[in-house]
């Protein structure tokens, strides 16, 4: 995970140049959705990925543009743009690696579930056409609300006969940035040299930041923790407030959807134990379908789900008290697909 920050970190730096360009670390990554607040700079950041030969940027609007300017960089991949529905197949044609900003944002006072009713149909629609353009590609969903949007997505593959759940990711990846933020925060630590697993969902209680598991070791006392955790797990709104109506989160997603596609890179050519947590299909819980854990990434997607891990009582806990939201959630999302 560190490498994939070290990369990021040094997006406009000379020494990007020292990466090999050789077709064996060449993919073609599409963003869908790349003309919006989430889209544009995620589409910077893949710009600058050595590992991109070729960025085919989708959305309803604007596109074109975007693709445009995007083009003008000093980085090896080639840009395109596609606009409108009747694009859409056209655009994921070949790829390698899908991602999934696509939607409208929360705005102050509402829930990642309040979305739904507008971004639920287009994920069904995006994942239809890239079930049918590109069905061996990872299909990197940050289209809110994650817990619901990835069950949609997987039935949407399964109608089309192409499942394969080690393809098929919801992008969690933000609540271990902010986690992994907070944390060093108080800990006078780089927050570059933390690692805080989060498993669960990505929404609210759903969030579940495992500090037991910190890398390096860090110790709260509870008083410290009561605060942490509802921050980490609430930090998407504290940005929709912060912003006052002009949006949610939206450069920070963009930096760790950057991040998930890159380790997805990474491990795709080759590089051995690249890690990240994600929600996927997964029977680690019992009782439910999907859920977030650390996942060794390969080639073909997941290599590995390394589970829960050791749990204290009061993680325990909160994984208990995830279950019912998280079950509730994915059958929407299910039923959204099949009803």
């Amino acid at each position: 995970m560190h490498s994939t920050r070290r990369i990021l970190c040094q997006g406009l730096n000379r020494n990007l140049r020292q990466f090999s360009c050789t077709s064996k670390n060449n993919f073609k990554v599409a963003v869908a959705g790349a003309s919006g607040g989430i889209g544009q700079p995620l589409s910077l950041l893949l710009k600058q990925c050595p590992m991109v030969s070729e960025l085919r940027l989708y959305d309803i609007v604007n596109t074109p543009g975007v693709a445009a300017d995007l083009s003008h960089i000093e980085t090896p991949a080639k840009v395109e743009g596609y606009e409108g529905n009747d694009c859409m197949e056209e655009a994921f044609k070949g790829c390698d690696i899908i991602v999934v900003p696509a939607g409208v944002p929360r705005k102050p006072g509402m829930t990642r579930d309040d979305l739904f009713a507008t971004n639920a149909g287009i994920v069904r629609d995006i994942a239809t056409a890239a079930a049918k353009a590109a069905p061996k590609a990872h299909f990197c969903i940050i289209s809110n609300p994650v817990n619901s949007t990835v069950p949609i997505a997987s039935e949407v593959y399964k109608a089309c006969g192409v499942y394969d759940p080690c393809r098929i990711f919801g992008v969690s990846t933000l609540d271990i940035v902010r986690a992994n933020t907070f944390v060093a925060e108080l800990k006078g630590l780089n927050p570059m040299e933390v690692c805080i697993p989060v498993i669960g969902g990505h929404a609210g209680i759903t969030i579940i930041p495992l500090i037991s598991q910190a890398k390096p070791k860090v110790d709260f006392d509870e008083a410290t923790l009561a605060k942490l955790i509802p921050r980490i797990q609430d930090a998407g709104t504290e940005v929709v407030k912060a912003k006052a109506g002009a949006g949610s989160a939206t450069l920070s997603m963009a930096y760790a959807g950057a991040r998930f596609a890159i380790s997805l890179m990474r491990a795709m050519k080759g590089e051995k134990d690249v890690v990240e947590c994600a929600y996927v299909a997964s029977d680690c819980v019992k009782g439910l379908d999907y859920f977030s854990t650390p996942l060794v990434l390969g080639k073909n997607g997941i290599e590995q789900n390394l589970g829960l891990g050791k749990l204290t009582a009061g993680e325990q806990k909160l994984v208990d008290a995830a279950i019912p939201e998280l079950k509730k959630s994915i059958q929407k999302g299910v039923d959204f697909v099949n009803k």
